[in-house]
């Protein structure tokens, strides 16, 4: 403002006269007038004004140099064939390194896109679009075209999977289950724990079932092991069952239509009192509802009713004949111990999987029960032989069972080591849920303050 002023009046200040003053040029009688150009006030004024400028004139040009070179990276000089090429950044992009052929190619990708794509393990170095991360267990032909299932060619009709661990002993039993499952476009797995698969080939259906064999192994060692979410994932319902199920009130159809409409993840049919052998009062089959989800009980120890809110008065279904949704059998499986083959004290716990509410998502469907025969089937009898060797040779694989000549004074009855075994999976199971429920820190007990609840109500 000071300047606009000076230079309307025509009037050059004597700072910037002095400025373009010759050395030497001012002579002994100017001398008084040079030195009072500091002393004056309009000169210390004009000197302060430049200095002001001159500062805010470098501090724009250093700042705006900083801002553009983040912006704009100086070009490099890239050397191909004996040729310089200039190749310029482009800003905001990641350029990670890939070796092909020992040279180095520069790859450029969107930071923001491609930070936030969720890669499964091991596939980083494959594109998104050819990663098949499901499966299923339809077989597939050799050759010619595939035969589209009845499933297939009806969208509305979901697919399920039925998979039962069997024996050769228990084969009609078996049969009578997988024809009704056959039914109803399911497909079937069998688990042979007795290794016996030959002797199934004459029925009509066998060719058309998934067979696996492994000798003395439980459904919970094939499951865990063959079951995993990913290659059951097109399956809406998984049943897990047992042999010994008398299926003569059974419909699947209808099981699977009631357990929709209920809103039920975890399930199980009901088992009919009067011709089942019956070990939890909650699986025994109500004739006045179509799905009971507590029972009731008012005497003795660990009182139930309708105040409780834990297994086993509510929630919770026995492991003979589970039932669970797509969802549910995600979380169960990672909860099944690899080495607990028997799955005991599992389910306590499955209630975790029940995908919200547990007393409203698990349930046992009345209108559609089951017997419980109760047949004694792994560690059935076997030899004193086959006892022996396996009680030496650890480190061998288990023995089959003898059916043989043997007589039956050589028998011998292994139940009561496989339900000794059985008790030792459950402690060491609830072990391991206890320590991984404290050292966990970030996970959070939904039922808690239910269970403390239970327990002080069982005292």
């Amino acid at each position: 403002m000071l300047l606009s002023h000076v230079c309307a009046r025509q009037y050059i200040p004597p700072c910037i006269s002095a400025l373009f003053l010759k050395p030497g040029s001012l002579s002994s009688s100017n001398t008084n007038t040079a030195v009072s150009l500091t002393s004056d006030p309009k000169t210390r004024s004009c000197f302060w004004s430049l200095f002001v400028t001159a500062a805010l004139i470098c501090g724009v040009y250093v700042f705006g140099t900083v801002f553009l070179a983040q912006d704009y990276s100086m070009p490099q000089s890239l050397e191909g064939n004996g040729t310089k090429i200039m190749q310029e950044k482009k800003p905001d992009l990641q350029r990670p390194e890939v070796e092909v052929n020992g040279t180095k190619i520069m790859q450029e990708k969107e930071p923001d896109k491609c930070k936030n794509q969720c890669r499964a393990i091991g596939s980083e170095a494959l594109p998104e679009g050819i990663l098949a991360k499901t499966s299923n267990l339809e077989m597939r032909p050799l050759w010619g075209p595939v035969a589209k299932s009845v499933c297939k060619n009806n969208p509305e009709r979901s697919v399920n999977l039925l998979a039962i661990a069997v024996g050769i002993k228990q084969r009609e039993v078996v049969k009578e289950i997988v024809e009704k499952f056959l039914a109803h476009d399911f497909v079937v797995m069998l688990f042979h724990y007795d290794g016996v698969v030959d002797e199934w080939r004459d029925l009509g259906w066998s060719t058309h079932v998934i067979h696996v064999s492994a000798i003395n192994q439980t459904k919970w060692w094939f499951a865990k092991r063959f079951l995993h979410p990913d290659i059951v994932h097109e399956y809406d319902y998984i049943f897990l069952w047992d042999e010994d199920l008398g299926v003569e009130n059974f419909d699947p159809g209808r099981y699977l239509s009631i357990v929709k409409d209920e809103g039920l993840e975890i399930s199980q049919p009901a088992l009919d009192p009067a011709k089942s052998e019956v070990h939890h009062q909650i699986t025994a089959r109500s004739k006045r509802s179509r799905v009971h989800r507590r029972f009731y009980k008012s005497r003795g120890n660990g009182r139930c009713d309708n105040n409780s809110t834990a297994p086993p008065c509510v929630g919770w279904v026995e492991m003979m004949a589970p039932v669970f949704s797509r969802a549910a059998w995600r979380c169960a499986w990672y909860m099944v111990q690899n080495d607990l083959i028997h799955a005991w004290g599992l389910d306590m716990q499955l209630g975790y999987c029940a995908q919200g509410d547990r007393t409203k998502n698990v349930g046992v469907v009345d209108s559609e029960y089951l017997v419980h025969m109760g047949l004694p089937t792994l560690g059935g009898s076997e030899t004193k032989k086959a006892t022996r060797e396996r009680s030496t040779c650890t480190r061998t694989q288990p023995q089959s069972t003898d059916n043989g000549a043997s007589s039956a004074s050589n028998n011998v009855d292994n139940r009561p080591e496989v339900r000794r075994q059985s008790y030792n999976e459950m402690r060491t199971f609830r072990d391991r849920w206890k320590r991984a429920a404290e050292e966990d820190k970030c996970w959070v007990d939904p039922y808690q303050q239910q269970q403390q609840h239970t327990d002080q109500r069982s005292r």
